[in-house]
This record gives C-alpha cells, structure tokens and sequence, in this order.
C-alpha cells in the first residue's frame, strides 16, 4: 500500500521561508516521477515542482526562482524549499506521483502578517 505524508507547513510572514517534506512508504521516489501541487480556496489543484526519475526539475512560472523541489533518495523523501513566500502562496500542499495518482493528505501553508 502506497502512502504520502507530507509535514512542515505553518504559519509564515510574507517574505518568509519553509520546507515542505514528503516521506513514501510502498514506493520509491527514485523511481517514479514526483511533484507539488497546491489548492487555494475557491481554486482549482495547480502544479508547483515536479521532479524525474533522473532528477530533472521543473518549476511552475508563479514560484520560479522561489521554490526548488528536492529528493534524498537514501530517505525516500522529497522536499519543497521555499523562500521569499507571498500570501498568494497560501494553499494546501500536496505530495503526488502523479501518474500513479498517488496523493499524500495535503499540508497547510499560509503566508500572512
């Protein structure tokens, strides 16, 4: 049985940082391609980061520069780094290996003063 569970969202200022963990069980991030997703309220699931097999990362145009999506392999986690946060940024985060249609419960970040 595949599980995703992700940690580390909060409460952060505008400007701040934080990082999002994923860890696995029943399936390895090394092998299956992996990303972020998020939801704000009133708005549809939107990707965030995705990562290959072979570590290739692709980061969506609104958090470009901002956010960068991460695996340790040896932990079987993948992670979210993101710095210079903005209240647009408040959304559940969602870990997902997407074409399996694995999705991990969501972890809440909200960006305010």
């Amino acid at each position: 049985q595949v599980q995703l569970v992700e940690s580390g969202g909060g409460l952060v200022q505008p400007g701040g940082s934080l990082r999002l963990s994923c860890t696995a069980s029943g399936i390895s991030f090394s092998g299956v391609f992996t990303g972020w997703y998020r939801q704000a309220p009133g708005k549809q699931r939107e990707l965030v980061a995705t990562i290959t097999i072979g570590g290739r990362t692709n980061v969506a145009d609104p958090v470009k520069g901002r956010f960068t999506i991460f695996r340790d392999n040896a932990r079987n986690t993948l992670y979210l780094q993101m710095n210079s946060l903005k209240p647009e940024d408040t959304a559940v985060y969602y870990c997902s290996v997407p074409h399996d249609e694995y999705w991990g419960q969501g972890t809440q970040v909200t960006v305010s003063s």
